[in-house]
């Protein structure tokens, strides 16, 4: 059975940071491209951020960009996105999303671009 759970979510200040975790399981984590893609209270979905298979390339939405930092760990099976520096427009439901190496890398938070997606984790920027 295929998984993607994420975890690390909460409530934190603004200013503070989290890190958030995807635990991918039933499927060859490494032949999958990862993206972040996040869902704010009443709003759409947005795309964060976006990882290579192998992790050498990285791509961030102006709204995160030089506050978030995407990684993984294919030994581990695992996708992380630190979030520094938060706002409180930060606040929304994170997903976790794999696309298979041969569709190439893609922004984009439309569902039907990746072939799987995890449940996602609340994070809630607040005083």
């Amino acid at each position: 059975e295929v998984q993607l759970v994420e975890s690390g979510g909460g409530l934190v200040q603004p200013g503070g940071s989290l890190r958030l975790s995807c635990a991918a399981s039933g499927f060859t984590f490494s032949s999958y491209h990862m993206s972040w893609v996040r869902q704010a209270p009443g709003k759409g979905l947005e795309w964060v951020s976006a990882i290579s298979s192998g992790g050498a390339s990285k791509q961030y939405a102006d709204s995160v960009k030089g506050r978030f930092t995407i990684s993984r760990d294919n030994a581990k099976n695992t996708l992380y996105l630190q979030m520094d520096s938060l706002k409180t427009e930060d606040t929304a439901v994170y997903y976790c999303a794999a696309r298979r190496v041969g569709l190439g890398l893609v922004v984009t938070a439309n569902r039907n671009e990746y072939n799987y997606w995890g449940q996602g984790t609340q994070v809630t920027v607040s005083s």
